[in-house]
């Protein structure tokens, strides 16, 4: 990889601009997930002990370029000093005089970077401006790297730069996934449409040896088959699509997995009533019902491709797991994965919102392999996307 990271570094006496993701959530006031505030600490913790001085760049919310009071970062000071173990000073209006003025072991925090429109027009007046007030560039915002942005990639390109912990961690994570992965690699991708996932559908299957596909994009594919699901969640715009990527799978040798049977129902509601049906090309359904879940015939050839995995990649419920019984095939395949992961037979890697929600609902998500919180720029990295954020620092 072509980044350097903070061991690369040296650190001693200056002051690091570091850019972070504390886009957390808050109410009344109060921060009530520091997920993201803790997955930077190692990072602030080393900077520190490096004798540098972090200054943190950090957007919250979507105030579109304007100051909105209720989207400052001032709030976040008490969250982020009991996460640090320090006093974090906060900043409104940042110069270089100021921060020389603070102790070489301060940890400063500067207002949010998207209340200037020239952040997110990476605009290189901010990049240059950002650019006065540190010695050293330093991007620990995988999760942000999918944007160009002044506090992204215009100021990693005016000044020494380099990879935070958790930044290098997700990079070598998701390199070890999919750019030199130890083969069998396969993926578990679901969720309810193949319109969110078509540049990560067309990007896998020219690098997989497996790809199962579950949740409501399977019906697409299922009915680009000849099967007539009824009232199931189905993009029929998209099947010649969907026939796309199953001929580009056959000539890549990619194994495509689909569901071979089905809980279907006449109700979308916890607890409805459901029947075991056999999906195939020949299936009719009536006009009320619904597939909402992988049958245990599917579970069983899931769970078996997985056993003969070495690595795994998951991103997407294979059901409607938020109501049962329709989360059994997410929960019991998840926890096969945990478990190979946990018996050191397997490298897993997940992410996605409802990818984290539903390995949490499993009690999966403590033995994967990595978990990104990364959102956006997780999926463009599996697209085989170029991140701006990632290019600025030279990988």
């Amino acid at each position: 990889m072509g980044w350097k990271t903070l061991d690369d570094m040296e650190l001693d006496g200056k002051t690091v601009l570091t850019r972070v993701d504390i886009n957390v959530p808050v109410e009344n006031g109060a921060v009530t997930d520091t997920t993201r505030i803790d997955r930077i600490v190692p990072t602030i913790r080393d900077i520190l002990a490096s004798g540098g001085k972090p200054v943190l760049l950090a957007h919250f919310g979507r105030p579109k370029g304007q100051v909105v009071p209720e989207m400052s970062l001032k709030p976040l000071v008490p969250a982020l000093e009991a996460a640090f173990c320090t006093a974090v000073t906060f900043i409104e209006r940042p110069s270089r005089e100021a921060f020389d003025a603070l102790p070489q072991d301060a940890v400063v925090l500067i207002e949010n970077t998207r209340f200037s429109a020239m952040e997110e027009a990476n605009d290189p007046k901010m990049a240059g401006f950002l650019a006065t007030l540190g010695d050293i560039y330093c991007n620990d915002a995988f999760s942000a790297a999918h944007r160009a942005h002044a506090s992204t990639t215009g100021v990693a390109e005016l000044l020494p730069n380099c990879a935070g912990r958790l930044m290098a961690e997700e990079l070598a994570a998701l390199e070890k996934a999919l750019g030199d992965p130890q083969r069998p690699v396969g993926a578990v991708v679901g969720g309810a449409k193949v319109s969110t996932k078509l540049d990560l559908l067309n990007n896998l299957v020219e690098k997989l040896d497996v790809l199962i596909i579950g949740g409501g994009m399977a019906n697409t594919f299922l009915m680009a088959q000849g099967a007539q699901l009824g009232a199931s969640l189905v993009e029929a715009d998209l099947l010649d699509t969907a026939r796309e990527i199953m001929a580009k799978a056959h000539t890549t040798g990619c194994a495509l997995v689909l569901p071979t049977d089905g809980l279907v129902s006449r109700a979308f509601a916890a607890g409805a009533n459901f029947e075991e049906i056999e999906l195939t090309a020949e299936t009719v359904l009536d006009a009320d019902q619904m597939v909402l879940d992988a049958g245990p015939a599917s579970v069983a050839a899931v769970i078996l491709q997985i056993g003969d995995l070495n690595t795994l990649i998951w991103n997407g419920p294979l059901g409607a797991f938020e109501i049962e019984p329709f989360d059994t095939a997410t929960i019991a395949c998840a926890q096969i994965a945990a478990q190979h992961t946990r018996d050191g037979s397997l490298v897993s890697v997940a992410g996605g919102g409802d990818t984290i929600a539903a390995l949490n609902q499993a009690g999966a998500a403590a033995d994967f392999t990595y978990i990104s919180t990364a959102g956006g720029a997780f999926l463009e990295w599996m697209e085989g996307k170029k991140l701006p954020g990632v290019a600025a620092l030279g990988g």
